[in-house]
């Protein structure tokens, strides 16, 4: 795998973690597990000049990787964060507030957090409560669930 931007190490470990998530579970997901024999995996994280660290982006991770993989769209109304575990366990993080406000602000309608992080939902303004649908994560199969969309009829048939 190469990782491409101002990545910090914790950064760098969910990816690592993200891409052994996938590959353990790539039959159950539909991924031919020789693909990652032969294909290399570039994940570029914009905005070089802008240091980014921390394990808040392993499901959205996870969920890119699983999506380029499975030829799935991402839902492009939905925002998600948390830290991953190789087991697959969504984990809590911090920012919640402030994620979920940037969200809005975004005008997206979704967003997925760790089930873990429903105690800070009375942080939340209700201004930003009333403008999003929460979806709590416990594992990253319920992130794809959330996050992508089904294949096609045409796309499946292919």
């Amino acid at each position: 795998m190469i990782l491409t931007g101002q990545l910090g190490e914790v950064m760098r470990e969910s990816a690592q973690a993200a891409l052994s998530i996938v590959k353990s579970r790539a039959s159950a997901l539909g991924i031919d597990p020789a693909l990652f024999e032969r294909s290399d995996i570039h994940i570029h994280v914009p905005a070089g000049a802008i240091p980014k660290d921390g394990p808040s982006a392993g499901v959205a991770m996870f969920v890119a990787l699983v999506s380029l993989l499975t030829g799935r769209n991402v839902r492009n109304d939905t925002a998600m964060t948390g830290e991953i575990s190789l087991r697959g366990l969504v984990l809590p993080v911090g920012g919640v507030k402030e994620k979920t406000a940037a969200a809005a602000r975004s005008g997206l309608a979704r967003v997925l957090l760790p089930a873990r992080n429903r105690k800070d939902l009375d942080e939340i303004s209700e201004e930003v409560r009333s403008r999003l649908e929460f979806v709590w994560l416990e594992r990253v199969e319920d992130a794809i669930a959330a996050a992508l969309e089904e294949r096609k009829a045409e796309d499946r048939a292919a």
